[in-house]
């Protein structure tokens, strides 16, 4: 499938196509199973379950983490297929990866692999299957995948991708963080943000997939730095 490109601030809707890509997503990762279980009925529909997710994407303490995020991440995977393993997988793990999303809580990255471990079964998504998109969902607690996982890869550097937008894009998606934890005084945001840059910028790589590095390091390094320069008043 050729996807609509997604930047920071576009007027796309892309619900619709999130629908369709869910549906495909899942037919892929069943394979040629059939059913939730062997011999069982058929596995569900799973528009309903696209319905859940989609309004779990648009929940209204969100204000990066949304649909938007969600498309943007899924594009970036199909630009960086060709390094996956298992490309339905991470693509469910994208669906995933944030569903549940509390910005005063800390346990989001759990609880969105639980929900994924409940839900697949159901689908009919097979066990190893749905054990994998949960780990890859626990993954992005730190981003940083082993050198022989390129399924974390895929998705870990097609999660950080926002970090390379240009100067504009990546200020907005800075903005859209702060707005997040709008309950959270400045001066312990900038301290809580600085230390969160700081940790990536500590990274040997911020990309792991050869694309990803050629195409987004040195960008998302200088943003980086440029938004901690920014917390630490040096601008």
């Amino acid at each position: 499938m050729t996807s609509v490109s997604r930047t920071a601030g576009s007027t796309i809707d892309p619900v619709p196509e999130l629908r369709t890509r869910w549906a495909a997503t899942v037919a892929a990762a069943r394979g040629t199973r059939r059913s939730a279980a062997p011999g069982g009925p058929p596995a569900p529909d799973p528009a309903p379950y696209a319905d859940n997710l989609l309004s779990r994407w648009s929940e209204p303490q969100r204000r990066y983490h949304t649909v938007a995020h969600l498309a943007a991440v899924l594009d970036r995977i199909d630009e960086l297929a060709e390094h996956a393993d298992d490309v339905p997988v991470v693509q469910l793990a994208a669906w995933f990866h944030d569903a549940v999303y509390r910005p005063d809580r800390s346990e989001n990255e759990e609880r969105s692999a639980a929900l994924a471990e409940r839900a697949l079964p159901e689908l009919g998504v097979g066990a190893a299957r749905t054990a994998e998109v949960a780990r890859l969902v626990r993954l992005t607690v730190t981003h940083d995948p082993a050198p022989d996982d390129p399924d974390g890869e895929v998705l870990c550097d097609a999660d950080l991708a926002v970090l390379a937008g240009s100067p504009d894009a990546y200020a907005a998606y800075a903005a859209s963080v702060r707005d997040e934890y709008a309950f959270v005084p400045d001066a312990d945001f900038a301290a809580g943000r600085s230390a969160v840059l700081r940790q990536l910028l500590a990274l040997p790589r911020l990309f792991r997939t050869p694309q990803g590095y050629d195409r987004w390091e040195h960008l998302a390094r200088r943003n980086l730095a440029t938004e901690l320069d920014l917390l630490s008043g040096g601008g």
